[in-house]
């Protein structure tokens, strides 16, 4: 029992991982023993983040810089991490897109550009990295997948971004049909669903110029909790599906939001 938790000496691959969410997913890891590798798509971020990551959580951090919203770019980083590791325990799929217009102007680039990355990618990841989690899997052991929703894809968004919900609403679905097609394989696919954190995405949206480090009260005041998510919150929700504690979820979508889905209504 006082291992539970423990993720140490496990290896993970964490896409979106420059910054936001994946950074503090990477992160959490990192400080509890995990080999991380990130990617984005952005080479220059990417390999300073995991520099960065790597000195100030005392572990190993390697940038495989990528775009998996094309199919070629998905080869290209499953490639280069099978060149490096035999088996992956742990699979962030975390990358992911936005795109805000009114309506009546909601450009076919915007919804393609969303759905490519936010579903078709998460996909074709899980796909392409198949026998390197097959390598990892056992039945007392089961390599994780954990997809990165949004509450949006659980209640109706506040923002006009129309391609964004419905992405993550089929990133949840996709969960559930991949964690019942892998589970027989000691694969566990599970998601997250994260609410209100301090990101580059939500600082854009509410009007914060993409600054992270800024003043986040009026974000958190409308929140059930009075605040928005820290590196520990959703860092904590990753280590728990990725440990001994969660080997028995499988097929979950676990809203990680300070009661945001819970409190709403109409």
């Amino acid at each position: 029992m006082r291992d539970l938790f423990s993720v140490r000496g496990k290896t993970a691959l964490v896409t979106g991982g420059s910054r936001g969410i994946g950074e503090m997913i990477a992160a959490g890891f990192l400080s509890s023993g995990v080999k991380v590798y990130i990617s984005s798509r952005k080479s220059e971020a990417c390999d300073a983040t995991a520099a960065r990551l790597s000195r100030d959580f005392s572990g190993e951090c390697v940038s495989l810089p990528a775009s998996i919203s094309e199919l070629d770019g998905i080869e290209s980083l499953v490639e280069s991490l099978s060149a490096r590791e035999e088996k992956l325990d742990i699979l962030i799929n975390n990358a992911g897109a936005g795109w805000g217009a009114p309506l009546d102007a909601f450009p076919e680039v915007g919804w393609d550009k969303v759905m490519d990355t936010n579903v078709k990618g998460m996909f074709f990841l899980i796909q392409k990295s198949l026998p390197l989690l097959k390598a990892s899997a056992t039945a007392e052991d089961p390599a994780r997948v954990i997809n990165i929703g949004s509450i949006d894809g659980l209640v109706t968004p506040i923002f006009d971004n129309f391609s964004y919900g419905p992405s993550k609403a089929a990133a949840h679905h996709l969960t559930r049909v991949l964690a019942a097609h892998l589970v027989k394989d000691h694969i566990n696919v599970n998601a997250i669903a994260p609410g209100p954190f301090p990101t580059w995405m939500l600082s854009t949206a509410v009007g914060m110029g993409g600054q992270t480090d800024g003043d986040w009260s009026q974000v958190a005041q409308r929140n059930p909790s009075q605040r928005v998510g820290t590196m520990e919150d959703i860092a904590g929700l990753a280590i728990f599906l990725s440990s001994r504690a969660g080997a028995y979820t499988v097929g979950e979508t676990i809203a990680c939001d300070g009661g945001a889905v819970a409190s709403a209504h109409i």
